[in-house]
């Protein structure tokens, strides 16, 4: 533990250091590989949106025992149109995602399921997302977002500079860029959860860049009276110390 501590102690006095500014085209090729491969699974395969975003229909069977072959079985039998999406959750329970179906359709759905897999029909849980809902929230989230990007720029152009709030969000951008390219290189089910950690992902991506700019400040502060130190080593060493 004391290694590790002297060795952190070391980093921040800069008597040990990895010189990420001097090797920084490094770094670039690699985030530009990151964007490219993102940009290509967000053009290929896309999101997998969730219910909520886009609308739908899930239904819920609480019984041990039920696969995913017997639970597609099941909905062929209802006739439902498109493809549903059947996934189990834990050995009890599988949930069947549709599309946007009629109080008819959702009916006859609920009916097959409870009378395949012999369980009381108040026992299967349904849910019935419109269209318009999920588009809804998804106005509402971009316009909170670019009412937080817009606040930003302001508080870090008054903070630091104007190019290290234009910097900061280029940060911003690119975190949650990569993010959501993996997401849906993998496929997975966006919801509002994912959003949740996405907004995570940004605050803390947002945080760090705050305290680099910070270090960097404190540490060039004395460059222009005569110090040895560059503002290429002060950038590199504030790096090393957050």
């Amino acid at each position: 533990m004391s290694s590790k501590l002297s060795f952190g102690d070391r980093l921040y006095r800069g008597e040990k250091s990895f010189n990420f500014i001097e090797n920084r085209r490094r770094w670039y090729a690699l985030s530009a590989l990151l964007i490219i491969t993102s940009s290509l699974a967000l053009g290929i395969q896309g999101l997998h949106l969730g219910i909520e975003f886009k609308g739908g229909s899930e239904f819920i069977v609480n019984k041990a025992g039920v696969t995913v072959p017997d639970a597609r079985s099941a909905m062929e039998k209802a006739n439902v149109p498109g493809d549903p999406i059947i996934q189990t959750i834990g050995s009890d329970k599988v949930r069947i995602q549709t599309g946007v179906l009629t109080s008819a359709e959702s009916t006859r759905v609920a009916d097959v399921l409870s009378s395949t897999f012999m369980v009381p029909k108040n026992e299967i849980d349904t849910r019935l997302v419109g269209p318009s809902w999920g588009k809804e929230i998804t106005r509402k989230a971009i316009t909170a977002l670019v009412v937080f990007l817009f606040a930003i720029i302001i508080f870090l152009s008054i903070a630091f500079e104007p190019k290290m709030a234009i910097s900061a969000i280029i940060a911003l951008f690119h975190d949650v860029w990569i993010t959501v390219g993996i997401y849906a290189l993998v496929g997975f089910e966006v919801t509002p959860s994912t959003v949740i950690g996405f907004l995570t992902i940004l605050g803390y991506s947002l945080y760090d860049t705050v305290v680099v700019f910070d270090k960097v400040r404190e540490n060039t502060r004395g460059i222009a009276g005569g110090s040895r130190l560059t503002y290429s080593g002060a950038a590199n060493l504030a790096v090393n110390q957050t």
